[in-house]
């Protein structure tokens, strides 16, 4: 099964959840598709890393025979080519690599050309195959990255694999869910906290997935998050205490249920939740 763990902004947790499922879970995968800042790889810290360069096609202007027709400027609807004083420029960073300009092109003056916009690391950790995308530094998407990152041809024939998605509802999350079994919610007990948890709840069901929260930093007061999903039928997988030794094992890059009994227990319990709701799901569209 694919799970996809998911929170409306950074720092909420996701990749505390992701990891640490993936721990409990043996032989699975982890995937972190949070490609502007992963950090997934510095818990689970995995050996023999490969790496592989992530390329896109972008357009390269012949000189020689461009005569400035300017078709191609007009044809982009993404302004990735000008042409100013009788020279075509090409912007990379704003390309979206459909290669339009190059097949309109009457002149043939455009082909393509392969621009790296990252990698993507993969290597293992104990039972964990750990793959990793990293976006170059100035790119604008990631959607390249994960799209490998995603691409069934690299599983392998783990049980389990547990996707750490980008924060927040844009494009490179909804590709990163975009075939998962289960979104994980992740939430904070705050107001804001309910802000970025809404923004990721009507994602889930603008792509009808079916999906479940995890509180995380809970304290004994009030929880607006936990309201949150009370008002609106939101199942509650998980409620991970605000606590010191858990924010003491996090900030050393630790695996938190290779070191406490009690959250080794809290995960396999939400690992056995989650997969509890996949079965019902697939046996609920089994009788559709």
């Amino acid at each position: 099964m694919k799970i996809a763990v998911l929170s409306g902004k950074g720092g909420t947790g996701k990749t505390l959840v992701s990891v640490n499922l993936a721990a409990v879970s043996g032989n699975s995968e982890y995937i972190d598709c949070d490609v502007e800042e992963p950090n997934g790889h510095l818990f689970l810290k995995p050996d023999n890393v490969q790496e592989k360069g992530i390329y896109v096609k972008v357009p390269q202007v012949n000189y020689d025979l461009c005569n400035g027709c300017r078709k191609c400027v007009d044809f982009c609807k993404y302004n990735a080519l000008a042409h100013i004083r009788d020279r075509l420029i090409v912007f990379e960073e704003v390309c979206h690599s459909c290669g339009g300009c190059a097949m309109l092109c009457p002149e043939n003056a455009l082909t393509e050309k392969n621009k790296s916009v990252g990698k993507v690391l993969e290597g293992n950790s104990d039972q964990i195959t750990v793959r990793t995308g990293m976006l170059n530094t100035g790119e604008v998407s990631g959607i390249p990255i994960i799209k490998d990152l995603l691409d069934e041809s690299n599983f392998g024939s783990c049980k389990n694999v547990f996707i750490d998605c980008p924060p927040g509802s844009a494009c490179s999350v909804m590709e990163s869910i975009k075939d998962a079994d289960y979104c994980i919610l992740v939430a904070e007990p705050t107001l804001f906290g309910v802000h970025n948890l809404n923004m990721v709840y009507e994602l889930v069901k603008i792509f009808k997935k079916p999906f479940g929260a995890v509180l995380n930093k809970c304290t004994d007061g009030e929880n607006p998050a936990e309201r949150f999903c009370h008002e609106n039928n939101i199942k509650i997988l998980s409620k991970i205490p605000f606590d010191s030794e858990l924010g003491m094992l996090n900030s050393n890059a630790e695996i938190a249920v290779f070191k406490s009994k009690k959250y080794k227990e809290l995960f396999l319990t939400l690992l056995d939740k989650v997969t509890q709701e996949v079965q019902n799901e697939a046996a609920i569209n089994s009788q559709r």
